[in-house]
């Protein structure tokens, strides 16, 4: 009976292990493995894919971006705009990045206790999380703009976090 008891044990340790590791990649930005049924977005979009494409990200964080009032956030430069690669920084940032302070409070904690380094999509959206958050504390005032910057604080520190980590030898991912 005793066997039995410690079989069954390992067989469910085994079975949480591999549970939580399938399901790890959702853990920071649940929206971008769950597109709308109503849209046509990709399943987990990327930005950064080479070189280039980190500085043509870059050049839209650096350009003027529009927020309108129900948060879509956009590209002014009519010829960024235009490129291939600034339909996905509108996916990503109009359909995965959190926007309300709950959801980034969540990310935030997420990140403290995230193990290893993260990933390079993860580590994409978290800085477009960055910039967003940082646009809403300029523009938010009194008690609204203490609030987005204790957001904006922990965000920045978990990135840092992350790039210390990553930095040292031997860190896995």
């Amino acid at each position: 009976m005793h066997w039995k008891t410690l079989l069954l044990l390992l067989l469910y340790y085994n079975a949480q292990a591999s549970m939580c590791h399938r399901w790890s990649r959702a853990v920071l930005f649940p929206a971008a493995y769950r597109p709308k049924r109503s849209s046509s977005l990709p399943l987990n979009p990327v930005l950064q894919t080479s070189l280039e494409e980190v500085e043509l990200l870059f050049e839209f964080l650096l350009a003027e971006l529009e927020i309108s009032p129900d948060l879509q956030i956009s590209i002014k430069d009519e010829e960024l705009a235009s490129l291939r690669k600034a339909s996905d920084f509108h996916t990503i940032c109009n359909n995965v990045i959190p926007k309300n302070i709950p959801d980034i409070r969540r990310l935030s904690a997420s990140l403290s206790s995230h193990p290893g380094i993260l990933k390079k999509e993860d580590f994409e959206r978290t800085v477009l999380t960055l910039a967003y958050v940082a646009y809403r504390t300029a523009l938010s005032h009194g008690y609204q703009k203490d609030i987005w910057a204790q957001s904006l604080v922990s965000l920045f520190q978990a990135l840092r976090h992350d790039l210390m980590r990553s930095s040292q030898p031997g860190v896995p991912p």
